[in-house]
C-alpha cells in the first residue's frame, strides 16, 4: 500500500465532499472549533494536504498568513483559482508531507491536517513531522476518518460478511479512505507529542439519517443540530470524522 493522492479525482472529490450538506457540515464544525480555540490575532498557518483550499481560504479571510501544501497538482491549481477569485493571497507548495521539513524552516502557529491520515500507507508516521512543524505554543487541527463510524454504518446496513472479514478499506477508486483510523490507537500514538484540548464529531447524525429525511431537512437546521451535538458524550464518537484541536506536549 502507498499514500494516495487525488490527481485524477479532483473534480469528483470536490463534488462529493464539498458539493452538498456533508461538506457544509464538515466546514461548519471545523470552523466553529477553531474559532473557539484560537487567539484573536494573525497566525502563521500551514495546511497540509490542503486539497481545494476551503479551510485555508476561510483562515486567510480571517487575516491569517496561510501556506497550502498539497501533492496533487489539480487540487492545488483548484485552490489557487479559489483564492484568486476571492481576492486572497497565500503561499502554495506542491509537495507531499514527507518533503515539507526540507522546505520549511520555521514552525507554524497553526498546522492543519484534515482528511490526510486515512489516505496514508502508514498514518502514524506523520505525527512526529506535524510536531516539528508546529510551534511550541501552537496548535494542531487534526481531522480524520473515524473507523468506529464506518463500523457502525456497516452494521446498520447489515454488511455482516464485511464485518466478519474486518476489512474497512475502500475500493481502489472509491472515496472511502484506505486506512480508517481507530481513535484509541491514534490517541496512543500521539502520547508524548500532543494533548487534545477539544474533541468533536463531524456529522454525528447526518450520515445515519434515511435519505428521505436528509432531503427534507434544511441545511441551516442540520448545521445547527450538528454543532449542538458535536461533543455530546453519546454521539460525538459516531462522527464520520473526528476533529481534535491539540497542543504540543
Amino acid at each position: 500500500m502507498s499514500d494516495r493522492h487525488f490527481d485524477q479525482l479532483a473534480t469528483r472529490f470536490a463534488e462529493k465532499i464539498y458539493g452538498g450538506a456533508k461538506g457544509a457540515i464538515r466546514l461548519a464544525v471545523l470552523q466553529a472549533d477553531l474559532e473557539e480555540s484560537l487567539p484573536k490575532r494573525p497566525l502563521r498557518v500551514l495546511d497540509i494536504g490542503a486539497g481545494l483550499g476551503h479551510m485555508s481560504l476561510w483562515l486567510a479571510q480571517q487575516g491569517h498568513d496561510v501556506t497550502l501544501a498539497e501533492p496533487a497538482a489539480p487540487m492545488l491549481e483548484g485552490a489557487r483559482q479559489r483564492f484568486a477569485e476571492a481576492g486572497q493571497t497565500a503561499t502554495f507548495i506542491q509537495a507531499p508531507w514527507q518533503e515539507l521539513l526540507g522546505q520549511l524552516t520555521e514552525p507554524y502557529d497553526l498546522v492543519l491536517c484534515h482528511a490526510v491520515l486515512e489516505w496514508l500507507a502508514e498514518p502514524h508516521t506523520i505525527l512526529p513531522v506535524l510536531h516539528q512543524l508546529t510551534a511550541k505554543d501552537g496548535w494542531l487541527s487534526l481531522a480524520f476518518y473515524n473507523r468506529d463510524a464506518l463500523i457502525y454504518r456497516n452494521l446498520l446496513k447489515g454488511h455482516f460478511r464485511k464485518m466478519r472479514k474486518n476489512d474497512m478499506a475502500g475500493e481502489k477508486q472509491s472515496l472511502t479512505p484506505q486506512q480508517p483510523l481507530d481513535p484509541r490507537e491514534l490517541a496512543t500514538a500521539m502520547e508524548g507529542l500532543w494533548k487534545a484540548e477539544t474533541q468533536s464529531g463531524v456529522r454525528v447524525f447526518h450520515d445515519y439519517m434515511p435519505v428521505e429525511f436528509q432531503a427534507r431537512a434544511e441545511l441551516a437546521a442540520l448545521i445547527e443540530m450538528e454543532l449542538a451535538h458535536r461533543r455530546h458524550p453519546a454521539f460525538a464518537g459516531l462522527g464520520r470524522y473526528l476533529h481534535w484541536v491539540c497542543r504540543p506536549v
